[in-house]
């Protein structure tokens, strides 16, 4: 038995580490973070310092379809060599293929976007060149819709465009549209023109003439400004009168501002629309050259079958029963 003085001897375990060779592999990875991390900055740094015009040409890129992106936007070629996609349907009348077909339409070029910017320049630049339209700059309104360039010439109280309760044209507004209507010739887009009001009921003691009179009519009266001022007949495509129906973003029907004249300089897909209005029913007949009657022949014989299918099916009534 061992004293109590005696120590117990301490035995210390050592493990032998072995330290194998690593491959490497995260270095390569941080090369592949720091690599495309300095790549998103330059990115960054590129547009920052890039014009508002070619940021919006970027933007468009990216959001068309690739084939269309490779032809610029304006044309897309289809090889017979490719397979269609969205299914067996090589008409595009449906599924995917007629979305991308309906996008690549009404997708306005970057060309047609320039020529837009550059009419909206001109014309700002005419007002401000001339003296006695340089107050009116407030009263327009330059903004790209899905149909074109809208172009909007906002009532004032302190400067209304058109006589109180009537189409006569006021000669500030009459300058303004005869110096307007050579610079929109130079675009081969079409044209439309709508009038619009506020709310209050039109009292002039006039039976029958309203809202929608007035909004017609001052459309009218603007047209025939333009035309006096050089603009090409043919260039307008549709002039109406909208009433109250349509009013100002954040404003009350009866707002002053809602009285308003709109040009819209029409992209040509919108133009052809307008010109030849389709139907969303594929199994609709098409509209025959002759004339009317072979357009509405294949819906009236169905109505008429399904008619006779009805009484077919209906219980007979008494023959005396009054109707």
């Amino acid at each position: 038995m061992s004293s109590p003085n005696q120590r117990r001897p301490i035995i210390i375990r050592r493990k032998k580490v072995v330290h194998r060779r690593h491959g490497g592999s995260w270095k390569i990875a941080l090369a592949d973070f720091m690599t495309a991390l300095m790549a998103l900055f330059l990115v960054m740094w590129i547009l920052s310092s890039a014009s508002r015009e070619t940021r919006e040409g970027v933007a468009d890129y990216f959001s068309m379809p690739l084939l269309a992106a490779m032809t610029n936007g304006d044309s897309v070629a289809m090889s017979p060599q490719v397979i269609p996609g969205g299914g067996p349907d090589v008409t595009s009348q449906r599924g995917e293929r007629m979305r991308i077909d309906l996008k690549r339409q009404t997708r306005p070029s970057e060309q047609q976007r320039r020529a837009f910017r550059d009419l909206q320049q001109r014309i700002e630049l005419a007002i401000q060149q001339d003296p006695n339209l340089r107050g009116l700059r407030d009263q327009l309104r330059f903004d790209m819709t899905q149909e074109g360039l809208r172009i909007q010439l906002l009532d004032d109280e302190q400067r209304p465009m058109f006589a109180l309760g009537s189409d006569r044209v006021a000669p500030y507004l009459r300058n303004l549209l005869r110096t307007m209507a050579p610079l929109l010739n130079d675009l081969p887009n079409d044209l439309s023109i709508s009038g619009h009001t506020d709310s209050l009921a039109y009292l002039n003691g006039r039976g029958g003439y309203s809202n929608w009179e007035l909004s017609s009519d001052r459309a009218n009266a603007s047209r025939r400004e333009l035309l006096d001022g050089g603009l090409e007949g043919d260039k307008l495509l549709r002039v109406a009168g909208l009433a109250d129906q349509v009013v100002m973003p954040g404003t009350a029907a009866a707002d002053p501002i809602n009285r308003r004249i709109e040009l819209v300089v029409l992209f040509p897909s919108v133009a052809e629309l307008i010109r030849h209005p389709g139907t969303l029913d594929p199994r609709a007949p098409r509209p025959a050259r002759g004339g009317g009657e072979a357009q509405l022949a294949g819906p009236l014989e169905d109505i008429e079958t399904r008619f006779h299918n009805a009484l077919a099916n209906s219980p007979a009534s008494p023959p005396d029963e009054p109707h």
